[in-house]
């Protein structure tokens, strides 16, 4: 799948439907942004499963607020409709890589079950 432009309006509907997204929070004028744009663009292409969007920060100031976006590129990614890992900084091809079969590796049932047991614990 090639990358897909999120918004303010779509990127919440999209993670929640999808089992691994990645998000490129970016700029047009960010130098470093348009270096890792072909980079996300490939590594898309291998991966049809995964969904890979580019959300500009230009335009989408209530999403850019809402996760706190103090630097651009910042990847996010989602599993399982939550937020696993987020970093600054572009990344170069085969990290990238790295980071979707380690997404994909992610035990998501245990992750909940971690949660959830965090939750009952009594307080210490």
């Amino acid at each position: 799948m090639a990358t897909v432009e999120l918004t303010d309006a779509n990127l919440v509907p999209t993670v929640r439907d999808n089992d691994i997204v990645l998000v490129d929070f970016w700029a047009p004028w960010c130098g470093p942004c348009r270096m890792f744009g072909p980079i996300f663009e490939r590594v898309s292409e291998r991966h049809p499963d995964v969904v890979f969007g580019k959300l500009n920060t230009e335009e989408n100031q209530q999403v850019v607020s809402r996760f706190n976006i103090r630097a651009i590129p910042t990847l996010a990614v989602f599993r399982g409709n939550r937020l696993v890992w987020s970093q600054a900084g572009a990344l170069p091809e085969s990290a990238l890589e790295q980071v979707v079969e380690r997404t994909r590796a992610l035990d998501v049932e245990a992750m909940q079950d971690e949660v959830e047991g965090y939750r009952r614990a009594p307080n210490a």
